[in-house]
């Protein structure tokens, strides 16, 4: 008897190691990333080809920068993103905070110097342009926007929608957009924090997390965003969306990823870092309307859908490092003076 109950336990402790064992095979076919929302820069293709390609499985995730920041910071003793997207400051923030490690994926030496951390805990995969997308047949008969002047008008009352700057790296990149074109800087935020103030008068509405899909609802008909999801609605989805870049100027801004620190599947991740560099992941970008960090990965067929280069001569680059530093400080006077 006591010979079956042993045959019995070793079965099943074989059996538990072998489930164990193809746990930790599935476990190291995945790879948690924290911001890529299928929505959003079209990481829903990117995330398919990522697992048709490679075999690594990476989950939806709806964080936005802010979000995705706050997260490692609380995770730093355990752990459970193996990378992070977000935009250029946070990741200047999360390299400062030691929450990433360095890693220099394929086609490292091709990403232009001051769009890459030195070590490798941050770099560029895309960029985007901000400015306005507009859902033309919501606006009621009023006209198409040109300007940050314009937005505040009687006429766009309740149509206008930014994300919250404190929070969403595209607000904070909308913050600095009208903030240097009505003549502020990166140590002086009086601009933006004036036009956010007249702006409540306006009743905007103001989403944490990416609103895509409420653009071509109607229900924000304005949405202070990027050129890249302004295109994509109007070739993709076929919606009456026109990207306006404002008269006054704006900001063109890059999107980087990191490798968490300790992160549990420190392989698979960086597997994830260098497909989104390879040929075939920056060209998802660049279908998707991002300007890829490689140059030469969008085909003339998607550089024809953007605006004239004459209208992008209106954007421009700022220094990111200050800009970085300057985010906290701008989120606090927001809440503080607007929100």
């Amino acid at each position: 008897m006591w010979k079956q109950t042993l045959r019995t336990a070793v079965m099943a402790l074989g059996f538990t190691a072998a489930a164990l064992g193809s746990l930790a095979a599935q476990a190291a076919d995945n790879a948690i990333c924290y911001n890529c929302p299928p929505e959003w820069a079209d990481w829903g293709t990117q995330l398919k080809a990522i697992e048709a390609d490679t075999g690594i499985h990476v989950p939806q995730d709806n964080k936005n920068s802010g979000q995705s920041l706050a997260s490692i910071t609380a995770e730093k003793s355990n752990p459970v993103a193996d990378v992070v997207y977000y935009g250029v400051t946070f990741g200047i923030q999360a390299a400062e905070q030691g929450l990433v490690q360095g890693y220099k994926p394929a086609h490292w030496d091709e990403i232009p110097d001051g769009l890459k951390d030195p070590d490798g805990k941050w770099f560029a995969i895309h960029s985007g342009t901000l400015g306005f997308m507009v859902n033309v047949d919501a606006l009621n008969g009023a006209p198409v926007p040109q300007s940050w002047s314009d937005l505040l008008k009687p006429e766009y009352r309740g149509m206008v929608g930014y994300l919250d700057p404190s929070s969403a790296f595209v607000g904070y990149v909308g913050a600095v957009a009208v903030n240097g074109a009505l003549g502020g800087s990166l140590d002086d935020f009086t601009p933006a924090i004036e036009w956010f103030r007249k702006l409540q008068a306006n009743d905007p509405i103001v989403p944490k997390q990416t609103a895509y899909a409420r653009v071509l609802s109607g229900e924000i008909p304005i949405l202070l965003d990027y050129d890249f999801n302004a295109y994509r609605a109007r070739y993709d989805d076929k919606v009456n969306v026109q990207f306006v870049i404002p008269q006054e100027g704006t900001v063109t801004v890059p999107y980087v990823m990191s490798l968490v620190a300790n992160d549990p599947h420190p392989e698979a991740g960086k597997k994830v870092l260098d497909y989104v560099l390879s040929d075939k992941g920056q060209a998802i970008w660049a279908n998707a309307y991002l300007r890829p960090v490689r140059p030469g990965a969008a085909s003339p067929e998607a550089q024809a859908k953007f605006l004239p280069d004459s209208d992008y001569a209106r954007a421009g680059t700022v220094d990111y490092a200050r800009m970085a530093a300057a985010q906290r400080a701008f989120s606090q006077r927001y809440a503080n003076e607007v929100n």
